[in-house]
C-alpha cells in the first residue's frame, strides 16, 4: 500500500519541524546538536520504508510530539562562573506550570548550610539558658532563707587595726560572729561604728547560711548568672557581626567571579 501524498507531506513538515527545534533548543551545544541532526536524519529516512498508512501517521504524530516536548520542556544551562549556572528560557518554555522552573529552590553558597546548622544550636542553646535564667530566678525568688537567732551567735569584739588613727586602734568596732550550729565564723571591719559593723557581720552571715541552705540560688549566684548572660550576649553580636561581614565578603567575591 502506497503512502497518499498528504500524509508524505505532513511528514516532511514534522521532519522540519524537529530539526528547528532541536537547533533552538540546544543552540550553543555544537555536539549536542549535530548528534540530535543526526538522530533525527535517521529515523526520517527509516520512515520512508514504512507502507502501513496508520503506523506512517503515527511516526508523524510522534515526530510532532517530541518537537513539541523539545521547546516546552527542555532547558539549557549555561555556565557562568564556578559554580553558577544559567538557564535559557525561552517564550515556548511552560514556566506556568513547572514550578520547580519558575519559583526555584534557593541554591545554597559553599559553607551555608553548616553555618545554618550552627545558628540552629545557637538558637536553641540560647532558647535553653533563657529557661534557665528564668528558672533560677524563679527558685531564687521561692527560697527559703535560713533563720538568724541571736541565741545561736557567739559575738566577740576586738580593737581595730589598719588606717583611721585612734578612733580605729583604740576602739573595739572589729565584729567576730560564730555560728554555734555551723561554726561558721565571720568579721566585720569596715567602718568606725561598732553598732554598723554589727549589722553588717549579720548580714554577711546570713549570706553565708543562704549560700550553704540554698546552693546556686544566693542573690550572689544571680548576680553571676547576670553577668554571665550579658557576657553571652556580647559574645553573640560579635559573632553575629563576624558572620555577616564574612557573608558580604563571600557575596562580593561570587559577584566578581561571574563579572
Amino acid at each position: 500500500m502506497s503512502i497518499p501524498p498528504n500524509l508524505l507531506a505532513a511528514a516532511r513538515s514534522s521532519y522540519r519541524n524537529v530539526l528547528k527545534a532541536g537547533t533552538k533548543t540546544f543552540q550553543g551545544d555544537a555536539r549536542l546538536l549535530e548528534a540530535w541532526r543526526e538522530k533525527a536524519r535517521n529515523e526520517f529516512v527509516k520512515g520512508r520504508s514504512i507502507t502501513d498508512v496508520r503506523q506512517y501517521q503515527d511516526r508523524i504524530t510522534l515526530a510532532n510530539e517530541v518537537a513539541t516536548v523539545l521547546r516546552t520542556n527542555i532547558v539549557q544551562a549555561e555556565q557562568g562562573g564556578s559554580e553558577v549556572w544559567t538557564l535559557r528560557l525561552t517564550n515556548d518554555t511552560e514556566i506556568g506550570d513547572n514550578m520547580t522552573i519558575k519559583n526555584p529552590e534557593p541554591v545554597e553558597c559553599k559553607g551555608s548550610k553548616a553555618r545554618r546548622k550552627k545558628a540552629e544550636a545557637e538558637a536553641a542553646q540560647q532558647a535553653t539558658e533563657r529557661l534557665n535564667k528564668k528558672a533560677l530566678f524563679k527558685a531564687h525568688q521561692q527560697r527559703i532563707m535560713p533563720e538568724l537567732r541571736e541565741e545561736d551567735l557567739e559575738e566577740m569584739f576586738v580593737r581595730g587595726s589598719g588606717p583611721g588613727g585612734q578612733a580605729t586602734n583604740k576602739t573595739s568596732n572589729n565584729v567576730s560572729l560564730i555560728h554555734k550550729p555551723t561554726g561558721i565564723r565571720v568579721t566585720c571591719h569596715q567602718t568606725r561604728s561598732q553598732a554598723t559593723n554589727r549589722r553588717l557581720a549579720r548580714r554577711m552571715l546570713l549570706e553565708k547560711l543562704d549560700q550553704m541552705q540554698n546552693p546556686g540560688l544566693t542573690k550572689a549566684d544571680l548576680v553571676k548568672a547576670k553577668k554571665k548572660e550579658r557576657e553571652r550576649q556580647k559574645a553573640k553580636k560579635q559573632k553575629k557581626k563576624k558572620r555577616q561581614q564574612t557573608e558580604e565578603c563571600d557575596s562580593r567575591s561570587e559577584v566578581e567571579e561571574v563579572d
